[in-house]
């Protein structure tokens, strides 16, 4: 239950989502053991911080190009087609991660910094394979930017 000095201190109105206040009053992050949201923790144990299918579809139906169009989603075949005909091996790739990767890519940066196909599986590579990137570092940047954005998911739904 929240508190009500808890619901005024931030001014966030009666109507309000009982975990974020709880986030701000803590300081807390959402990925500890003990706060996860309910069935993130089952999702981690089959798939690390990584994408699967379900999670990666759910993520790029969201994503939008600077018209506020919905983004064209690149399927993973298409990827991996693109991959082969430029050379490109990724070695850290794990699931869907290079799928989310380039659909993200295709929404933020397509014709701009990303002018064509050729650039855009160069950053494919660059982001997956980053040197000093991490294990699992596309969802756990996806994580971050559902957290800055309030973006609910529902984890039994992507097992």
């Amino acid at each position: 239950m929240v508190k009500e000095e808890w619901v005024d201190k931030f001014n966030l109105g009666s109507k309000v989502l009982y975990f974020i206040p709880l986030l701000f009053y803590y300081n807390m992050r959402l990925d500890s053991n003990e706060k996860m949201p309910s069935g993130m923790k089952d999702y981690l144990n089959f798939y690390g911080w990584h994408f699967n299918k379900k999670l990666c579809d759910f993520a790029v139906k969201h994503m939008t190009i600077s018209d506020g169009a919905k983004v064209e989603a690149i399927t993973k075949e298409s990827i991996e087609q693109m991959l082969d005909r430029y050379g490109i091996v990724l070695e850290k790739c794990k699931g869907y991660d290079a799928v989310f990767v380039a659909n993200m890519a295709k929404a933020d940066y397509y014709g701009s910094s990303i002018p064509s196909e050729d650039y855009l599986v160069r950053f494919i590579k660059d982001y997956i394979d980053d040197p000093d990137g991490y294990d699992g570092l596309p969802m756990t940047r996806y994580f971050a930017d559902v957290i800055g954005k309030g973006v609910v998911i529902d984890w039994e739904d992507m097992l």
